[in-house]
């Protein structure tokens, strides 16, 4: 392990000393094509690689997660335009094993499964302006950004159905989820933003900041289909395996409030 850190110890001494003795241009430039995107990976991977084991798998998960592709192009070295962008479409199987035989003899299994799907689209776009000519910089500006959600979908498949052998009577507060549908929504923010950028290397940099802004929400109505075994209303006088929809209502909210990104850590590629 020793010999390990001093290699790459080494490495990086050789590649700072040459770039110290280049005459590179470290920050932005007219005409800089600029790729973004969250550092927490990268930097996570990097902490961890002298501890053997723990956290030294460079995770590339993108599903379900928040990960945004940011972008730039500077008209002038301190002037750029803005955006960012996060496509999601997701479909996830989860089977669990369930052992039907309570007596202390061989296992026998069912499977109940669940299957999840959904998506979303943010992207937003504005105007940057920076202060300061060394490495170390700062900006702020204006953006505009939407977010469409697609419409979220659970569906429950059961392995063993529901009778009085395996559930206790008593109506719906027994029954379970057999289907949940949220319908898709709609977003809208505008925020003012500042922050600093740092550049470790030439043309690579690492940057946070902070905003504040207004922000817009709506959501359509969902639907939840609970499957019950009991007495299916005053009426009825057996009991069976009836089900119940229930849906809830459409919403919308907006707020004004300051924010930092999630506290996210941008890592910067100019060209």
């Amino acid at each position: 392990m020793k010999k390990k850190i001093l290699f790459i110890a080494a490495i990086l001494g050789a590649s700072f000393g040459s770039i110290a003795q280049d005459d590179k241009v470290f920050t932005p430039e007219e005409g800089d094509w600029v790729i973004g995107f969250d550092a927490a990976p990268v930097l996570n991977y990097v902490g961890n690689m002298f501890n053997g084991t723990a956290g030294n798998s460079l995770n590339t998960d993108f599903v379900n997660s928040d990960n945004v592709l940011f972008g730039k192009y500077y008209t002038d070295a301190t002037t750029a335009y803005r955006g960012s962008l996060r496509i999601m479409n997701y479909s996830v199987k989860n089977e669990v094993l369930i052992d039907t035989n309570t007596m202390n003899s061989a296992p026998s299994y069912v499977t109940d499964e669940t299957k999840q799907s959904g998506s979303l689209i943010q992207f937003g776009g504005g105007l940057e302006k920076r202060k300061g000519e060394g490495r170390f910089q700062g900006f702020y500006g204006g953006e505009l950004m939407i977010s469409l959600g697609g419409a979220t979908n659970v569906e429950n498949t059961y392995g063993v159905a529901l009778d009085t052998v395996n559930m206790a009577t008593g109506g719906a507060t027994n029954g379970r989820v057999l289907t949940s549908k949220n319908a898709g929504g709609f977003g809208l923010g505008i925020r003012g933003f500042a922050g600093v950028e740092y550049f470790i290397l030439p043309k690579i940099s690492l940057g946070a900041e902070f905003g504040w802004g207004f922000g817009m929400q709506t959501q359509g109505a969902g639907e939840t289909v609970t499957e019950n075994y009991g007495f299916d209303g005053a009426t009825a006088t057996t009991q069976s395996l009836y089900t119940v929809t229930t849906t809830t209502a459409k919403n919308s909210a907006m707020v004004i409030d300051t924010d930092n990104m999630s506290g996210r850590i941008k890592l910067l590629f100019h060209f």
